[in-house]
């Protein structure tokens, strides 16, 4: 048997397990079509999310991005499936991935940056405790309120309550405070004197007249 003969018979069977796996593997959609295939995606989503199988929704998600390798939608999707699962891990990755694809997207962004936030509060607050981790936990507190700030362009993140503020709340608590009925106590009514009936005039000038 020739070499090239024995390598052929070698190389035979993985040229002919690559071309199997090139024909099973479907080709990406074109745009229009992908735009098609993910809205109809979209509504079995809702659907299963509405009836809190979120593996299944996330499952089906996951194949439309295995198919289309460029799109960023079915990854924009399951951040937001995991977001609102509390899922915040699983967030941040499925968001960095749509930013892999649209760094410019601003709803993978939003869901990135706040399941980060939500992670380290969480996190921050569980060392909160710790005696060893202290110092550092709160460098990294001070280090993440430095960033909210420049963020949201405020100088004081909780800004304090004005004074005008302060005595309009006050006074609403009076007035939500119950008032007490006062009991006046009753009038007293002096009875009204008996009405008396006319005394009788004597009769001819005879005083003894009245007692008849």
């Amino acid at each position: 048997m020739s070499l090239t003969r024995s390598v052929w018979l070698f190389l035979a069977p993985v040229v002919l397990f690559g071309l199997q796996a090139c024909a099973t593997k479907p080709l990406p959609l074109s745009q229009e079509a992908f735009s098609s295939a993910m809205a109809v995606s979209g509504v079995k989503v809702d659907v299963l999310v509405g009836e809190a199988k979120l593996d299944e929704a996330v499952g089906l998600l996951a194949k439309m991005a295995e198919d289309n390798p460029a799109q960023k939608e079915p990854w924009v999707r399951m951040a937001r499936i995991h977001f609102e699962a509390e899922n915040y891990g699983n967030a941040i990755v499925a968001a960095d991935e749509a930013l892999q694809r649209d760094s410019t997207d601003m709803t993978a962004k939003g869901l990135r940056a706040v399941s980060g936030l939500r992670v380290a509060t969480q996190s921050l607050a569980e060392l909160r405790d710790d005696t060893n981790l202290k110092g550092s936990a709160r460098a990294d507190a001070l280090s993440l309120a430095k960033v909210l700030r420049e963020t949201l362009g405020e100088d004081v993140l909780v800004p304090p309550v004005s004074a005008e503020a302060k005595r309009r709340e006050e006074e609403l608590e009076v007035r939500a405070k119950p008032r007490r009925k006062v009991r006046r106590a009753p009038v007293a009514v002096a009875p009204s004197p008996a009405t008396r009936s006319p005394t009788p005039l004597p009769v001819d000038g005879d005083p003894f007249s009245v007692l008849k």
